[in-house]
């Protein structure tokens, strides 16, 4: 399936439908036509919508015929929070979840989504907005993870672990200012496992919502991991705690 959609008529028709779609490009200066009936639908379905310059759409385009509008599809459709607790619910096990605070990187996110394959994690969660999204550059650097890994996208993290909280599950956020060593902590039982960006870490808010922080000991000159590979360590001593 391709990640891109070009055409008033045709963003339109995908914007009416089920298609999930990461952003919207419209040219700078475009008017007129369908366009303000595209907008509002992603407003409605609280799409991002970037303004762009014209000839970065000819690029995106390659030839075809985009008439100032470019959607960005996702390489898989997204699912729902529910639909990955009900994924651990029927295989009998403690829901173990992985949320992600705007990792923007898609190479991160493809990462992550191998690692959550390999290590059991029955979801992934992301923001719409400040995210990578399932673009195809996701799914290649999952080398093929993103199809058997459910991902929900969600308007807000922070009432996302409150409403995963009322369903049971612990939250422990990886911080450099963490209370334990992750090996440290005790992570069985239903766990969500909050990852920050690459750049920030952990939004304030997120963090003051986790139940507890634990830290990846670093002795080198580097401060942190990306996130990644953090996630890889954390997902594994998941594992080997269940086991």
């Amino acid at each position: 399936m391709s990640d891109k959609i070009f055409g008033r008529n045709p963003v339109l028709e995908a914007l009416k439908g089920d298609r999930s779609i990461n952003k919207l490009l419209i040219a700078k200066g475009a008017t007129g036509g369908s366009l303000s009936e595209i907008r509002a639908k992603a407003l409605a379905k609280r799409i991002p919508v970037q303004e762009v310059e014209r000839p970065y759409l000819d690029n995106l385009a390659e030839g075809a015929s985009h008439q100032g509008v470019v959607a960005l599809g996702a390489a898989r459709d997204y699912v729902e929070v529910e639909d990955i607790l009900a994924i651990a619910g029927a295989k009998g096990e403690d829901p173990l979840v992985l949320l992600l605070d705007e990792v923007e990187d898609p190479r991160n996110l493809g990462s992550i989504l191998r690692t959550a394959d390999g290590a059991g994690a029955h979801g992934v969660i992301i923001p719409k907005r400040r995210s990578a999204g399932l673009t195809e550059a996701v799914a290649k650097a999952s080398a093929g993870a993103v199809e058997y890994v459910p991902v929900a996208r969600v308007s807000n993290i922070a009432q996302t672990i409150d409403n995963l909280k009322k369903q049971g599950l612990w939250i422990v956020g990886t911080d450099a200012q963490g209370d334990k060593v992750y090996w440290e902590q005790d992570l069985g039982g239903p766990l969500g496992i909050v990852v920050g960006s690459e750049g920030k870490g952990i939004g304030r808010l997120i963090k003051e919502k986790c139940d507890f922080l634990v830290r990846i000991p670093m002795k080198g000159k580097i401060s942190s991991l990306n996130a990644g590979v953090a996630t890889s360590l954390i997902l594994y001593e998941v594992l080997r705690q269940r086991r």
